[in-house]
């Protein structure tokens, strides 16, 4: 049997209010709609124009990804593009991308995906990169994984268990806004892994101002926080999704040992 467009529409809808932990009335307050019409393109007696899907995707702060999604879900053509960052048209973006990598050595930095893929990395991230199996390196290697597998970074930090519960922290509440199955699959092996090495996933780091990452090298105890850094106004899908993960010393032995090797 063929769904109406109107009842795909309206369940998507639904699902991404709820998701938000919005009622219609607190949408439509938002997004200065009445509860009635929401009420009845959620339940397939009204058909949203094509500025309507765009302005409650608005209010739901949609990824650009669902947005597209909600647009098909309607009837209409998806209004954001994606590219490849290795196509033609993302050629100038990916250079300077790759230039911002470049810039920030000898301190390591990734530029990783939405799912957390690694997509480039400059010099540095051989700090990191060396200490795992090289089989958690075969494309597409995964920074999350290769920090919590077994066969990781884990082996080497100080303070894992408080370490580990916030990337799974971090990725639960990243899955939870976009809805992406994939980060759903990764959150749920992340966890397994924690599990695998007795660690608690939900465990709360102490209070503290910035949570380090203290790493056990061959070198020396190595110690590093972080920024993740995006885009800014994005109207490609690709462009909204992919980030740069920068690493910094968090102490002047770390400092010193990263413009020794790799200044």
């Amino acid at each position: 049997m063929t769904v109406p467009v109107e009842t795909a529409f309206g369940g998507l809808l639904r699902e991404w209010r709820q998701r938000r932990r919005l009622t219609q009335l607190d949408l439509g307050n938002k997004a200065e709609v009445s509860a009635r019409h929401l009420s009845f393109l959620e339940t397939g007696r009204s058909r949203p124009s094509r500025e309507m899907v765009l302005h409650l995707s608005e209010e739901l702060d949609l990824p650009l990804r669902a947005r597209n999604e909600l647009l098909v879900s309607a009837g209409f053509a998806p209004a954001y593009s994606q590219h490849s960052l290795h196509s033609s048209e993302m050629a100038e973006v990916h250079s300077s991308l790759n230039r911002l990598l470049a810039a920030h050595d000898p301190f390591p930095a990734v530029l990783v995906d939405g799912q957390w893929d690694m997509i480039d990395t400059n010099r540095a991230v051989a700090v990191f990169v060396e200490l795992v199996d090289p089989g958690l390196l075969e494309p597409p290697a995964n920074v999350l994984r290769l920090a919590l597998h077994p066969r990781g970074l884990a082996r080497y930090v100080e303070g894992l268990d408080e370490y580990a519960a916030h990337l799974v922290s971090r990725l639960r509440r990243q899955a939870d806004r976009s809805a992406d199955p994939a980060l759903g699959a990764l959150l749920d092996e992340l966890v397994g892994h924690c599990r695998t090495l007795g660690l608690d996933p939900d465990a709360h780091p102490r209070n503290r101002v910035v949570l380090p990452l203290r790493l056990r090298h061959p070198d020396g105890l190595l110690t590093f926080f972080s920024t993740v850094s995006v885009l800014g106004a994005p109207l490609d899908i690709t462009l909204e999704e992919v980030a740069v993960e920068s690493f910094f010393p968090a102490d002047a032995p770390t400092a010193d040992y990263l413009r020794r090797r790799f200044g």
